[in-house]
């Protein structure tokens, strides 16, 4: 079931979404991500934070770390947030920084070939994948 209506306060919003590499400016995705990270860091409280595929754009160690202090960094300022990830070593932030985060997920089903979610919030960490098979209903041998 969906909210109705939602009241807040007013907030501060920050997101790091789509962010994309720039030729003309000379940053890598990665250096376009962490600039708008730092801005997201720099709002004033209190903060909404929107982050999509934290720091995707470095190593696995990096990222790992990197994650973390963002998002505790963030909820040490008093910030309320999502942050989105496929990357599931990213999960254990939310079990360590439990209660003040948790991990959530949505369910999905491959229908015809194409991907539908429930979007049905549910406690804890997917536990079924579905990279391989839209890979393979696109024609990809994995």
């Amino acid at each position: 079931m969906r909210a109705k209506r939602l009241t807040l306060s007013h907030l501060s919003l920050g997101a790091s979404i789509r962010t994309t590499d720039s030729l003309e400016e000379g940053h890598s995705r990665f250096m376009a991500e962490i600039l708008r990270l730092k801005q997201v860091l720099e709002l004033p409280p209190p903060a909404l934070f929107l982050l999509d595929e934290l720091l995707g754009g470095t190593n696995s160690h990096d990222r790992a770390l990197g994650s973390e202090g963002l998002i505790r960094a963030l909820l040490s300022r008093g910030a309320i947030g999502l942050v989105t990830t496929h990357d599931l070593t990213l999960s254990r932030i939310g079990d360590e920084l439990a209660p003040a985060a948790a991990n959530v997920h949505f369910e999905d089903r491959l229908e015809n070939g194409r991907l539908v979610f429930d979007y049905r919030v549910r406690p804890g960490v997917v536990e079924r994948s579905n990279a391989l098979d839209l890979m393979r209903a696109v024609g990809l041998d994995v």
